[in-house]
């Protein structure tokens, strides 16, 4: 990874969840699930864009994740060998009262970079919608009506090597997995993590990563 920190405003960050919106709106997302803390407030702002006249607004549930990576102590630089990923907060879908089974259930992130979490994140939370399905004594193969049908969304997808993958029918597919941007393997700067707002927003707007359209005419 490069050492060229590149921040990111709260200015681009909205105006990137407004630019894919349009094409998220193609999925029709039944609800959101925010990937723990970099999905959180793109998830938010993301449903305001979603909202539809008439139309109850998309709920939002979240998820927390915490990844470990094992480090080789043989040589002073080598690379990470092993992760390992731990629940901190998942969803209780009892007293939720979330039913995934039939839904279109779009997962959100800050960032694809060695796609480790956003694998674990989409592995398991199929694993309840089938479970779910199961529970109900529903054969989604004879009924693909109730199949539960998931979507990706990142701000920054890297272009870079992954460490894990994602199905082909998600990744593919532009209706299902939605970048607002791919960017270099750098170092993203998002503005939740910044202790000093002030300089992170002078130093977005001096490398061009604040407003990149000025009205919605512009869009």
């Amino acid at each position: 990874m490069s050492d060229d920190k590149q921040y990111i405003s709260y200015n681009n960050v909205h105006q990137l969840c407004q630019v894919s919106a349009k094409r998220i709106k193609n999925f029709k997302p039944d609800l959101i699930i925010a990937i723990g803390g970099g999905g959180f407030i793109p998830a938010r702002i993301l449903r305001t864009f979603l909202k539809e006249p008439g139309v109850p607004t998309v709920r939002i549930f979240a998820i927390i994740l915490s990844l470990y990576e094992d480090l080789d102590t043989v040589g002073s630089e080598q690379e990470q060998v092993g992760v390992k990923i731990n629940r901190t907060q998942w969803i209780d879908y009892e007293q939720c009262k979330l039913d995934l089974v039939g839904k279109n259930v779009l997962i959100v992130d800050e960032v694809d970079d060695t796609r480790t979490t956003l694998h674990y994140a989409l592995h398991e939370l199929e694993k309840d919608a089938k479970e779910q399905a199961e529970a109900k004594g529903i054969d989604v193969e004879k009924c693909p009506e109730m199949k539960t049908n998931f979507g990706i969304f990142v701000l920054h997808d890297k272009l870079k090597p992954k460490k894990a993958d994602l199905p082909d029918e998600i990744l593919l597919n532009e209706n299902r997995y939605f970048a607002a941007k791919q960017v270099p393997d750098k170092w993203y700067a998002y503005p939740w993590e910044s202790t000093d707002i002030v300089h992170h927003t002078k130093m977005a707007v001096k490398q061009g990563n604040d407003i990149f359209f000025e009205d919605e005419d512009d869009i």
